[in-house]
């Protein structure tokens, strides 16, 4: 079932794309297996999905090891804590939830000691929903700068989820904020930054991220299936 979910997804890309005059190859696929064994991440990478994300940087870890398979590109999605950047520092492809300079500078730290840089997108709160994270926008060109000055810790841009909503088109007031911050963040100039990342869009509106310029969607359920609801969730993504 994993691989076909897949397929379809992958098709639905293609179709919005085709649509909107995108290319399908500029929107990158990450398959999110919170919650879900390694049994479904091993399905999903049978089927050619490589990049996942993981909301909990224990639960990455352990899946990790696990499967140890070197092919999949392991991404953050979750709210990053500071005392978590160790779980995740030596294999991180993409961290897309930094929303604060006191993370990065962590980030910093812990990539030096492991001789890397890692690659992070900006997470902005672009709803009313108290229990989402991120910067808010009217602040997030400034965070963008001071981001900036760390040296293993590379900006390649932007993150948000829309609101929770049965309606797709609810969330593009949110996805189009977040396009413009990103012109807005291109029009600084700021050396070490690239905005070359929209990550937004998942399931239930992943094909309205992708007519505003998602080139990230996030899909979760539509892949792995519903999920157990969490005491966590209350506080995460």
């Amino acid at each position: 079932m994993v691989a076909e979910n897949v397929e379809t997804i992958k098709k639905r890309i293609g179709e919005v794309c085709g649509r909107c005059g995108r290319r399908p190859e500029d929107v990158l696929l990450v398959g999110v297996s919170k919650t879900f064994g390694v049994d479904s991440i091993r399905k999903a990478a049978e089927s050619g999905l490589f990049d996942i994300g993981e909301n909990y940087a224990q639960e990455l870890l352990e899946k990790r090891n696990n499967l140890n398979d070197e092919r999949i590109r392991w991404h953050f999605i979750g709210h990053l804590q500071s005392n978590k950047v160790k779980y995740i520092i030596d294999y991180i492809h993409l961290v897309h939830t930094v929303d604060s300079e006191r993370v990065a500078e962590e980030l910093q730290k812990r990539a030096q000691k492991a001789g890397r840089s890692v690659n992070v997108l900006v997470e902005v709160h672009t709803t009313d929903e108290a229990t989402k994270y991120g910067v808010q926008p009217a602040v997030t060109v400034d965070l963008v700068k001071r981001l900036s000055k760390f040296s293993r810790v590379k900006v390649l841009g932007l993150m948000t989820m829309g609101p929770f909503s049965d309606d797709p088109e609810d969330s593009r007031p949110s996805f189009q904020q977040i396009a413009d911050l990103r012109s807005a963040i291109e029009h600084e100039g700021i050396e070490n930054v690239s905005m070359q990342h929209l990550s937004m869009g998942m399931t239930h509106d992943f094909e309205v991220a992708i007519e505003e310029g998602a080139t990230i969607v996030r899909i979760g359920t539509a892949i792995f299936g519903e999920r157990a609801i969490t005491a966590l969730d209350t506080a995460s993504h």
